[in-house]
């Protein structure tokens, strides 16, 4: 009896001893099996590319030009220069009709002459009463009376004054004036016409610089700096170019075109280049320094941003840490950590591990 028990545990503890060996050896097999080879989408690292250029059309305007306008309204009474006409500083270029302004002096004038008859007869009224006075014939209350009047009289008198040389500077914006020589480049206003104080009459541009204006939208203004060197060249003239750089780009955009204008001051423009003539500008893109590769291709381990880079030969995976310059949901820049001809793995990354074999759906340069 006691023979049989031990021979039936015997059995037992053969059977769990060969399950558990045979469990162990299906772990030993799972551990030591070989990671499925992945399929990956891949690109090959190419040398940066330069930027395109950049291109706009404009025209040329004077450097320096203002709009001539009378500082009081009326009517046009002449108008002595037209386009293209050259005027010297000084020069009179347009007048209104002064009729109604000479009327105002003539009365202020004459106001002016009464006042100062007014003052006469109260000097006169003070010096009786001051010899009066000094005879004791008069009274003190007298003699303040009239020297109270000479003070009145005399103001009046510069009151009179001021408004009479007001009437004369107003008489005087009747005139329109050239404030510095230059050439006329629009006119808005003809003879007989009633214009308003502010309205322009004339637009001079003041100065020998040329400026190309150009309209350019949101995109490319991003791309411009101040002092940027541009190339203009004439449309329709083979070889008359000029160089510049932007002087000045408008804080807003056109409410109507949506675009914003910017400035190019010329540099020793030949003579070719006139007023409005149409002009087209370029600016040499930027050499890109920076690699680019898709942001898909992004992978982070351990808080550290990599890539895989496929070896060629034996076709597996190794994480490369990268040095990442910027970074958008299309692109990222790379400034460390990739060689031109690296293979990156830009599908599939999230699935791979360090030294898994690949199987490359394709190569798309880049």
């Amino acid at each position: 009896m006691r023979h049989s028990e031990a021979s039936s545990r015997l059995g037992r503890l053969a059977v769990v001893t060969a399950i558990a060996l045979a469990v162990a050896s299906c772990n030993r097999e799972e551990k030591e099996a070989p990671a499925p080879v992945r399929f990956v989408r891949t690109v090959t690292v190419e040398p940066p590319h330069q930027a395109p250029d950049l291109a706009f059309t404009g025209h040329i305007e004077a450097q320096d030009q203002a709009s001539l306008a009378f500082r009081i309204g009326g009517r046009l009474a002449e108008r002595l220069v037209g386009l293209g006409a050259t005027v010297r500083e000084g020069e009179t270029v347009a007048r209104l009709d002064p009729e109604n302004e000479l009327n105002d002096l003539r009365s202020v004038q004459a106001a002016l002459t009464a006042a100062q008859g007014n003052l006469r007869k109260a000097e006169n009224q003070f010096q009786r009463q001051s010899h009066l006075l000094e005879r004791h014939i008069t009274t003190q209350a007298d003699f303040e009376s009239a020297q109270q009047a000479l003070t009145a009289a005399r103001a009046q008198v510069d009151a009179a004054q001021a408004r009479v040389r007001s009437a004369e500077d107003v008489v005087g914006f009747t005139t329109l004036k050239a404030d510095a020589p230059g050439v006329v480049t629009r006119v808005g206003a003809e003879p007989s016409e009633v214009v308003s104080a502010g309205r322009m009459i004339v637009q001079l541009a003041r100065r020998e610089g040329r400026d190309a204006v150009f309209e350019i939208p949101a995109d490319l203004v991003r791309q411009l700096t101040p002092d940027m060197q541009v190339r203009v060249a004439l449309a329709g003239e083979a070889g008359a170019e000029a160089t510049g750089r932007v002087r000045e780009i408008a804080p807003q955009a056109d409410p109507v075109t949506r675009t914003f204008r910017i400035r190019v001051g010329l540099t020793d423009p030949s003579p070719a280049f006139r007023l409005g003539a149409a002009v087209s500008g370029s600016i040499r893109g930027a050499e890109g320094g920076a690699i680019t590769i898709p942001a898909t291709a992004l992978a982070r381990r351990d808080q550290a941003t990599g890539v895989w880079v496929v070896d060629p030969k034996n076709l597996t995976v190794s994480l490369r840490k990268l040095e990442v310059a910027s970074a958008d949901p299309a692109a990222a820049k790379i400034s460390k950590g990739l060689d031109i001809g690296d293979i990156v793995v830009t599908a599939g990354a999230g699935l791979l591990r360090e030294g898994q074999r690949v199987r490359l759906i394709g190569a798309e340069p880049r």
